[in-house]
């Protein structure tokens, strides 16, 4: 599976973006999906997550409410819709899959996930 994470930029404080991961090669609706993000100097963090279906999702706690993960298995689709962006948000994002979980499960680590997109930047301004 070929993930291709875009739809990142450059916003202001307050403005939203929607992030989308295709993948290409296979289909992945059977996998497991995830959102991560890495700000410079820091570690890379999971952001959120959705089971296979979309039956099961999870969210770092500090994002809920602001973030939006879902899925649109017949387009090979995942989204992530972020509103009130705050500089804090500014990183690189990732899209991670894995094809191992069960349909009930989510991982959380970065190291459980097998593939991976390539990126792409947020940039909010204050």
């Amino acid at each position: 599976v070929q993930l291709q994470a875009f739809g990142g930029g450059l916003v202001q404080a307050g403005g939203s973006l929607r992030l989308s991961c295709a993948a290409s090669g296979r289909t992945f609706s059977n996998s497991v999906v995830a959102w991560f993000r890495q700000a410079p100097g820091k570690e890379r963090e999971f952001v959120a997550g959705i089971t296979w279906g979309g039956s099961k999702i999870y969210y770092t706690e500090s994002l809920k409410g602001r973030f939006t993960i879902s899925r649109d298995n017949a387009k090979n689709t995942v989204y992530l819709q972020m509103t009130s962006l705050t500089p804090e948000d500014t990183a690189v994002y990732y899209c991670a899959a894995d094809d191992r979980a069960p349909y009930y499960d989510i991982f959380l680590q970065a190291s459980e996930y097998h593939y991976w997109g390539q990126g792409t930047q947020v940039t909010v301004s204050s």
